[in-house]
């Protein structure tokens, strides 16, 4: 029988109670190795460890180069590589400055042992894991987002009518220009009324502007 895969990890992290104990909670689950423990990026950088290892723990207030700083530099080396903060700090700042960079899970240092064998396989698995607190502030950052447009779908025809009401044409106008009867530019404006839920001309060209359904002429 094969050997079953072991999930490699690297703990970069100043506090020598805490790499300790890390170590003892990973290397105990069956399913996990500590390949290198370092007290700083500096020293994690130079090893070669870093190009073939899975998953990497880094926490941010470190002697020399912040964690966050870090990232990207581990990055570089392996492309492929997870990295799971876990820091003191739980302020918004430092959570995106992590996960902009490149991180994929952030974690709080009261981690429990359990939390934390667990933080590893999610993220061998392909997932993002993160303390609840965490998480918490990156679903209210996205939640306070300006919201995205809403999209709307009218047929060329019915873009056409829109774009001359915005122009100020007259029914009859937009009939004469289309090649079309006024019955049948009623009925195409009575549609478009409805999928803009607009009950106005007026409502129907705003709301056209607004959502780039008519495009502003800024001529000479």
């Amino acid at each position: 029988m094969e050997e079953p895969t072991l999930i490699r990890v690297i703990i970069v992290e100043d506090n020598p109670y805490i790499r300790e104990g890390w170590t003892t909670i990973l290397d105990a689950d069956k399913e996990i190795v500590v390949k290198s423990v370092f007290r700083s990026c500096e020293d994690a950088l130079e090893s070669k460890d870093v190009a073939w290892c899975d998953i990497l723990l880094l926490d941010i207030q470190l002697p020399g180069m912040l964690g966050t700083d870090g990232v990207e530099k581990f990055l570089e080396i392996n492309p492929a590589l997870s990295i799971i903060m876990i820091s003191v700090l739980e302020d918004s700042e430092h959570v995106f400055k992590a996960l902009r960079s490149g991180a994929i899970g952030y974690f709080v240092k009261k981690v429990s042992p359990e939390e934390l064998v667990k933080a590893v396989k999610v993220a061998y698995g392909g997932g993002s894991p993160m303390s609840p607190i965490i998480a918490r502030k990156v679903i209210d950052s996205m939640q306070k987002l300006p919201k995205a447009k809403k999209e709307y779908t009218l047929s060329d025809r019915e873009q056409e009518i829109l774009t001359l009401l915005g122009d100020g044409k007259s029914y009859s106008a937009i009939a004469d220009q289309i090649y079309l009867s006024v019955d049948g530019v009623s009925y195409h404006i009575r549609n478009i009324y409805r999928k803009l839920q607009v009950k106005s001309k007026a409502e129907a060209v705003a709301k056209g502007i607004t959502n780039g359904l008519i495009k502003i002429d800024r001529g000479e």
